[in-house]
């Protein structure tokens, strides 16, 4: 028989830290609910932990992108509901998953084909400025959604993370479809617009990033804590003599004899280039030297004497200083974790 294979990458998760982020955004959310986007496997945490976790502190509206990601959590009953709304190549699914998941209508035709249908409980988003999904504010006033079960009227602010004259806009016109259509709850902010105060929290916020860590505006700093810590283990120690190169294309020449460890991490695991010569591990005591590859870095640890081959060692990832090192998002960053780590939560 086979031994079970223990993979060398490994995601660290705080799942009280993620609580206690969702608490905080609940708190700065005021009178409206707070919900959680799991979207992208939970932001590349993995979206059943993600949901379990969530709900476990309260939480009671969770987003996805598509009927996939709402599938691959149904059997955990929770209340989700689908961003990108319903194809003709989803009714089967969505048919199935009624009372678990609802779409979020985003388009004149989605919405025909929903009312064709039969209907059913559903969310509908309008585009109030961004110009990517949603139907009109004019063609809501019309008389579009009349007849449909709405639960949840949404709209997406384009600039939440700045302070644009365009969030106040969007606020504006979103606020005057209020008593517009029979929706239960109406629902703008997401998480850089909870931030933005109560007249931007409506019924119901969707905070995503700052769940996850992430620090979308400067108001999150020092109450969001970070979630996820990549840790990777050590395949060699050695000494690389003064004059000598390490990686690929030879970017990083040893200044002097520098004691070196080659990891298990690269950019197929969403440790992206960006972080050659920038990023970090241990608290900023051990930095990455040369060019990030596919599967591996180095590693200057020269400061940590005792780590050696077959050592675990923590990857520095609290997303603003990472972003800031990489020069990539913290969307980005979070997102782009791959598959080949284990989660542990």
């Amino acid at each position: 028989m086979r031994g079970r294979v223990t993979a060398p990458l490994r995601l660290r998760i705080d799942c009280d830290a993620l609580q206690a982020n969702w608490r905080t955004l609940d708190r700065m959310s005021g009178a409206a609910a707070c919900g959680a986007a799991i979207k992208a496997d939970g932001y590349g945490l993995g979206a059943a932990t993600v949901a379990a976790t969530l709900a476990a502190a309260g939480c009671r509206d969770f987003f996805v992108a598509t009927w996939d990601e709402a599938a691959a959590i149904a059997a955990q009953r929770l209340p989700l509901s689908v961003l990108h709304g319903v194809r003709a190549e989803d009714m089967a699914v969505a048919r199935a998953l009624a009372g678990i998941a609802r779409p979020v209508l985003d388009t004149d035709a989605q919405v025909a084909r929903w009312r064709d249908a039969g209907g059913g409980a559903c969310d509908v988003m309008v585009d109030t400025g961004m110009n990517r999904l949603g139907v009109s504010p004019q063609a809501v006033r019309e008389g579009l959604l009349d007849g449909l079960t709405i639960e949840t009227l949404m709209s997406h602010l384009a600039c939440a993370d700045e302070d644009s004259p365009m969030n106040s806009r969007q606020q504006a016109t979103f606020a005057a479809l209020a008593g517009a259509t029979g929706a239960q709850r109406m629902s703008l902010a997401n998480s850089a617009g909870i931030a933005l105060g109560a007249d931007y929290a409506f019924d119901l916020t969707r905070p995503g990033l700052a769940l996850y860590g992430g620090v979308p505006r400067r108001e999150f700093a020092g109450e969001i804590r970070p979630v996820v810590t990549p840790e990777a283990q050590i395949l060699q120690r050695r000494t690389v003599q003064a004059g000598d190169t390490v990686g690929y294309n030879a970017t990083w020449t040893a200044p002097r004899a520098t004691e070196v460890a080659i990891v298990n991490l690269g950019y197929a695991d969403g440790y992206l280039r960006g972080f050659s010569d920038r990023g970090s591990a241990q608290g900023g005591t051990v930095p990455v030297i040369g060019r990030v590859s596919m599967d591996l870095i180095a590693l200057d640890v020269g400061a940590e004497p005792t780590l050696a081959e077959g050592d675990w060692i923590a990857i520095d990832f609290a997303l603003p200083q990472a972003s800031a090192a990489s020069g990539l998002s913290q969307y980005e960053l979070l997102t782009g974790l791959g598959r080949r780590y284990a989660r542990l939560g």
